[in-house]
């Protein structure tokens, strides 16, 4: 076990809005959420107190984030502050992203 070097195994494996898988690792501050989503996948309405930053990697999706929509691909980023309602529906492609959350989620740990 490295200290700086985490492995598969020690990070957190969950299915989140029956499809969406997630792949986690947190530092003592921060969190790294790894997501893939199947085609016209949805990730459904919901808030939490966490502050959430990503990034597309793959495949294109509709970030509904508040009152704000807009279809978002590889290289481009969404912010989402603490407890303002969200949602993403995957279109015709899988779809993966990379997550910041800030405190930790202890539910994904």
């Amino acid at each position: 076990m490295s200290r700086y070097f985490p492995e598969e195994s020690e990070c957190g494996h969950h299915t989140v809005f029956g499809s969406t898988a997630i792949r986690t690792f947190a530092g003592e501050h921060v969190q790294l959420s790894f997501v893939t989503a199947p085609p016209h996948g949805v990730i459904d309405w919901h808030s939490h107190p966490n502050e959430q930053t990503g990034v597309v990697i793959r495949g294109k999706a509709t970030f509904d984030i508040g009152d704000e929509t807009k279809v978002l691909g590889p290289g481009e980023f969404f912010t989402i502050p603490g407890g303002v309602r969200h949602r993403v529906v995957v279109l015709d492609e899988a779809f993966q992203a990379i997550d910041a959350f800030f405190p930790v989620r202890e539910e994904y740990r």
